[in-house]
């Protein structure tokens, strides 16, 4: 497949939903409530395992010291993932990052008054979480006065970001495209400060129009699946659209 080829041709690169507004994992997890049904655990394992750092780093900020707050967070994810928190859930609000966040600050304020912290030796049952990875990120974060609910939402655009560009990169990797995804990634994330079609054009000697149209390609797929990706974490399609300018005006520092 040349870089200007269309994902068209191949079905398995075309994100889930595509054009149109199924089931998503969230809208999933909601619908089963508390009801022992598998797929739906799945959903949900699956959006915490994306989303889990936002959250970590939210209650290192709260001012817990390293090893409370991975204590803090893998007791929250054990009672998220048995539904204990499920119960909380409105349907008609149907933002998982709202959610969460809630859910954590309500966890987080009483398990401060019953100061029961507990050991949870074996981590969250079903879920990866790297916590000396979390520690060295979040080590290098700068020092933010903002509100930590801003803070959340900034991490959480960027972990939703970060799942983008993973499923971008593997489509990319699937197709031997990995240099044409490296090259036209920089253009896409710098804009005017990357290199141009030109330049790009010479490293992988195709022509500047070329470029052009496998940057396009690439433009209009991270579109794709930026919105499969925000519409995994809401409960209706229209709350797709409300997220995405959220997203937005979080990076715009609104």
């Amino acid at each position: 497949m040349t870089a200007s080829s269309s994902a068209d041709d191949n079905p398995a690169a075309v994100p889930p939903d595509r054009g149109r507004f199924a089931a998503t994992q969230w809208s999933m997890v909601l619908q089963a409530g508390r009801a022992d049904s598998g797929d739906a655990q799945e959903a949900l394992a699956r959006l915490c395992e994306t989303y889990w750092y936002p959250l970590y780093a939210h209650v290192r900020r709260r001012g817990y010291a390293a090893a409370d707050a991975q204590d803090l967070t893998q007791e929250f994810f054990l009672r998220l993932l048995d539904r204990r928190l499920l119960a909380q859930a409105d349907p008609q609000r149907g933002r998982f990052r709202s959610f969460v966040l809630t859910a954590l600050d309500h966890f987080l304020a009483d398990a401060r008054a019953k100061a029961q912290a507990q050991k949870r030796g074996g981590g969250a049952a079903g879920l990866s979480l790297d916590f000396d990875f979390a520690e060295r990120r979040f080590a290098i974060e700068p020092v933010d006065a903002a509100a930590p609910d801003k803070i959340f939402d900034w991490q959480w655009a960027l972990a939703l970001l970060e799942a983008v560009l993973r499923q971008l990169a593997a489509e990319y990797a699937a197709q031997g495209q990995e240099r044409v995804y490296a090259l036209l990634k920089d253009a896409l994330i710098r804009g005017r400060d990357g290199l141009s079609y030109a330049e790009i054009g010479g490293k992988l000697g195709l022509s500047e129009g070329a470029v052009k149209v496998a940057a396009h390609r690439l433009r209009r797929r991270y579109r794709e699946y930026l919105r499969a990706e925000i519409a995994r974490t809401v409960a209706a399609e229209a709350d797709v659209a409300d997220e995405m300018r959220h997203l937005m005006r979080t990076f715009s520092g609104e």
